[in-house]
């Protein structure tokens, strides 16, 4: 029983990898079949042609459609670390900016005192510890001669030991100074596009107040949000396409993450899709993630050939005289450029592939009745 499960189970799991493949081969169809046709010579209006499609039945990968929003993988909010005013704002919102490039500056003389104190500081302690090994030596030599007694030599170490203490002490508070002087200039974690600016020249800053937002554009990701009875179903381990209808771009996710956490308001988990190509993409744009469950037998056609007009989706369906004629359909999800249609074609039937074209060349004219 157990061979015989394993067996079923990798067969529709190669199952489900073909039809992946097979979506991908189809949506590219049209584009591989015009590269391939050699040149004509302009129609005449007598017989223009558009490219067709017969609709047929195929088996596609049955997914689950999520709502995800783009977001950076590296995203830095920089905050002030010491209070002052801002004498320096070098950056607007959407500059590009460099590891290490400086965005802002708080206003550092008070920083400076700080330091020149600590300085002082250190060097009185240093003296004192000066006069307290020279007193301790000093004594040792006069205790060795029998001039001065043990508790005179104890408390000459002891001077000597809280001399060097007081030294320690000192130089951490002088470091520590200068550290803080450091913090009056804000700079860049990582190249990449100033998101926002949430102070102005002359504001003040106090610790924690938000002054610049950063993000890296070369590396974006979709977080999807499923709820808990479709995570049961969907096979993480297969490609997961992701749609960004802002931009009309259809990628495929290269890492798939799972958040270890349900939202106990709502019961949905979120899953943190990578992406390899980020080009255009802005963190909070929305996205569509579609995750594979399974194989379905669905009647689908390239999304090429829908035409989609306000409330209206249809297709340009082929007559017998070689007629094209608009007829109003019904779609379901469209994955890996393929649409599924509900109802209005049957099996067998053409299509034309461009629709634009084929309502120019059929004066759009309108479909009788289906039987």
């Amino acid at each position: 029983m157990t061979t015989l499960h394993q067996t079923h189970s990798f067969t529709r799991q190669a199952r489900l990898a073909a039809a992946v493949g097979a979506a991908m081969l189809w949506a590219l169809a049209p584009q591989i079949h015009a590269a391939d046709a050699p040149a004509s010579a302009p129609a005449v209006a007598a017989a223009p042609a558009a490219s067709s499609y017969t609709v047929v039945y195929r088996e596609v990968p049955d997914v689950i459609s999520a709502e995800g929003v783009v977001e950076a993988v590296r995203q830095s909010t920089l905050a002030a670390q010491i209070q002052g005013q801002i004498v320096e704002l070098k950056v607007r919102v959407g500059d590009t900016v460099k590891a290490g490039q400086v965005l802002a500056r708080i206003d550092p003389r008070a920083a400076e005192q700080v330091v020149s104190g600590s300085q002082s500081q250190l060097a009185e302690a240093q003296a004192g510890l000066t006069n307290a090994t020279r007193a301790y030596e000093r004594n040792k030599q006069l205790f060795a001669q029998n001039f001065i007694s043990k508790a005179g030599l104890d408390q000459a170490e002891l001077d000597f030991k809280a001399a060097q203490a007081r030294v320690g002490a000192v130089q951490a508070n002088a470091g520590q100074a200068t550290t803080a002087r450091t913090f009056t200039t804000i700079t860049a974690p990582y190249a990449g596009v100033v998101a926002a600016t949430l102070v102005e020249l002359g504001d003040m800053a106090t610790p924690g107040r938000p002054l610049v937002t950063v993000f890296d554009p070369a590396s974006m990701r979709v977080v999807a949000t499923l709820s808990q009875s479709s995570l049961r179903a969907v096979k993480l381990q297969m490609p997961v396409q992701i749609e960004v209808p802002d931009l009309k771009r259809s990628l495929t996710a290269k890492q798939v993450t799972l958040v270890p956490l349900v939202d106990s308001r709502t019961h949905t988990a979120k899953l943190r899709l990578e992406l390899a190509d980020a080009t255009g993409l802005l963190p909070g744009q929305f996205a569509r993630a579609y995750f594979a469950t399974g194989v379905a037998r669905k009647l689908v056609i390239p999304d090429s050939a829908v035409l989609r007009r306000s409330e209206v989706t249809a297709v340009y369906v082929q007559g017998e005289g070689g007629q094209a004629y608009l007829r109003q359909i019904r779609t379901g999800d469209a994955v890996g450029g393929l649409t599924e249609v509900l109802s209005g074609l049957r099996e067998g039937e053409r299509i034309a592939l461009d629709p634009v074209k084929a309502g120019l060349l059929s004066g759009s004219s309108a479909s009788p009745a289906q039987k």
